[in-house]
């Protein structure tokens, strides 16, 4: 297995990143890293009014993941042990990008870039992607009350940045694979042989490494 994984696992709304993090961290044993969302307090009104509410919002984000990355690193990177989170910092410039001012946009790249210089980096992604129905439905499905008000052109706008963002990221980040499941024509949590699938895919990785940086179903 490759030394220490430090795995997380990314994609839009509604995709189902915490499910899968949780189903990897149990069959493994890792740590799992939640990211806080229902406690920033922005959230409700920005999806309300995502124009006045965004910088409030994106800052908060920001300064509770570097706190948890601080704290991962230190309680368990640095001691070899292994992690899964359901995010990676690194989605905090899509969101900003796709929702803040430019003068707001150029404060916050470089207070995330003084964040997050000296932060782990994951040596592998998962990426999850999924059409903008698949999206709808399994958000309406999980129900949360802060999520009704998301806004469908917003959620595909972000679903394309999305897209963009990671082809961007394994341009200038060889070195760290990405592997890629559709969700559309996988669901790992209704179908359990698509969690086998992937919990295979991922097995044969860890501990044969891989000769591509991409798994496709």
């Amino acid at each position: 297995m490759m030394n220490t994984p430090f795995i997380t696992v990314e994609g839009p709304i509604g995709v189902g990143k915490t499910s899968l993090s949780k189903a990897i961290a149990d069959y493994y044993q890792f740590h799992l890293l939640k990211e806080i969302v229902d406690e920033n307090p922005f959230l409700g009104k920005f999806y309300s009014n995502i124009e006045e509410w965004s910088f409030q919002t994106e800052m908060f984000f920001l300064c509770n993941r570097f706190k948890q990355l601080e704290d991962i690193n230190k309680q368990y990177l640095q001691m070899n042990k292994s992690v899964i989170a359901d995010y990676h910092i690194y989605k905090n410039l899509i969101f900003a990008k796709r929702t803040l001012k430019k003068e707001q946009y150029d404060k916050y790249l470089k207070i995330y870039d003084i964040l997050t210089e000296d932060m782990p980096k994951p040596n592998l992604i998962i990426y999850l992607n999924a059409s903008l129905e698949t999206l709808l439905k399994r958000i309406a499905k999980r129900g949360r009350e802060i999520e009704r008000n998301i806004d469908p052109k917003y959620l595909l706008q972000l679903s394309e940045d999305y897209e963009v963002a990671m082809t961007q990221w394994e341009k200038e980040n060889p070195s760290i694979p990405v592997l890629r499941f559709n969700g559309d024509t996988m669901d790992f949590i209704q179908n359990p042989s698509d969690l086998t699938y992937i919990l295979n895919t991922l097995d044969q990785f860890l501990h044969k490494g891989a000769s591509t940086n991409e798994f496709t179903r």
